[in-house]
């Protein structure tokens, strides 16, 4: 099997010749991300990666959320080495602004949603819904991302498209005190917003799956609003039917979902269920999670992939040696099971330590050497 064999075939729930291995980081620079083709380092794991790895080439593609009546502009001033950026959303005389201080080494942040007032205002404004200005914003980004697919090379793994879900329009303007204050004050709204947003959302998905722009998409959202922070009730009301909508429309093209959450995922496992994506990550065992690979597989059974789950912090810390055990303990806890063994993060480090790529060669190579015959490939 090559890469993208071992891929679709893992996404499937089919039999495998070893444990795919996803390193997150994609082929194509992304923000959040060095970029492992260039940096100095780290272009050592990428190039053993096309050995040993599968790489989803993650892009992000959209419309703007609001309608072109919501003025939305930028200002920046430096005055006595203090940088100001402040993003203003005006509409009918009325202003929200948030605005980020940088002095020195510090950083202060104010969120353009800090009040009841700055929510309702917010949640009033007109929304990005027109079909053809969205399609017509869409086919404008169109060609830089079709030259990037063509740029990546097909047998390495596959396109993924990151579009969000609504609660993203919503979650990244607030203060998370505030916001899980919200979930109790001004539900209702929110749902609203949210039922409103949706609009954008499906057709931004249907045109991506009409034009045929990745055969995988990668859902980050549901970590935005999940407990401890808000109720499952509140989940269930703000994640679950919208993803479970975006999914069903990404199926129905017959192509393929990853969704993502980081946090405490056990108690919730059974609404991905109810969501149904082909896989899932991360899963995270304590300390930093909840939920070991053993529970998460007794409650989703064999109706999805699981991803994950070595710490990005273990990379760090760990013995090359540390590092191939803890790969070892997963692919045995996992043996024949629906497996994507990662990071739980990708490679975000300027300046990693010589340990860092060190453990990122040996969980490679331990994944790939260890007894794939038995161990960790799909066997049932």
């Amino acid at each position: 099997m090559n890469a993208r064999e071992r891929l679709f075939a893992a996404l499937n729930g089919e039999p495998t010749d070893r444990v795919p291995i996803w390193l997150l980081f994609p082929y194509h620079q992304i923000g959040c991300y060095v970029d492992v083709q260039t940096h100095q380092q780290y272009r050592r794991v990428f190039e053993e990666s096309k050995k040993y790895a599968i790489m989803l080439n993650r892009r992000s593609f959209g419309a703007r959320c609001f309608a072109p009546e919501v003025d939305i502009r930028w200002e920046e001033e430096d005055l006595e080495g203090v940088h100001t950026r402040r993003q203003i959303y005006e509409y009918k005389g009325k202003k929200l602004v948030s605005e980020t201080v940088r002095k020195n080494n510090s950083t202060q942040v104010k969120k353009l949603i800090r009040s009841d007032e700055d929510l309702e205002f917010y949640c009033s404004l007109p929304l990005n819904t027109d079909k053809n200005r969205i399609t017509q914003e869409l086919e404008s980004k169109l060609p830089k991302f079709m030259a990037e697919r063509a740029e990546f090379p097909e047998e390495y793994g596959s396109m993924m498209l990151s579009m969000g879900e609504p609660i993203g329009d919503i979650q990244h303007n607030c203060d998370l005190e505030e916001f899980s204050i919200w979930s109790l004050t001004h539900n209702e709204m929110i749902v609203d917003f949210l039922e409103r947003a949706q609009e954008r959302y499906r057709e931004i998905y249907n045109f991506c799956l009409d034009h045929k722009m990745a055969e995988v998409y990668f859902m980050v959202g549901s970590e935005l609003a999940a407990p401890p922070m808000v109720s499952r009730e509140t989940f269930q009301q703000w994640i679950v039917p919208f993803a479970k909508e975006l999914i069903e429309i990404v199926h129905g093209k017959g192509e393929k979902v990853i969704q993502h959450f980081h946090g405490q995922i056990r108690d919730i496992l059974s609404d991905f269920v109810t969501m149904a994506p082909d896989a899932l990550h991360t899963i995270e065992a304590p300390p930093v999670g909840n939920c070991t690979f053993t529970e998460a597989f007794d409650i989703v059974g064999n109706g999805m992939t699981l991803i994950g789950n070595i710490q990005y912090d273990e990379f760090r810390s760990c013995s090359p040696e540390k590092m191939a055990e803890n790969v070892r303990n997963v692919l045995d806890e996992c043996e024949g099971k629906r497996l994507i063994l990662s990071p739980s993060a990708g490679p975000f480090d300027e300046n990693p330590s010589e340990r860092v790529i060190e453990n990122y060669l040996a969980f490679m190579k331990t994944a790939w050497e260890y007894n794939h015959e038995e161990k960790g490939a799909l066997t049932t």
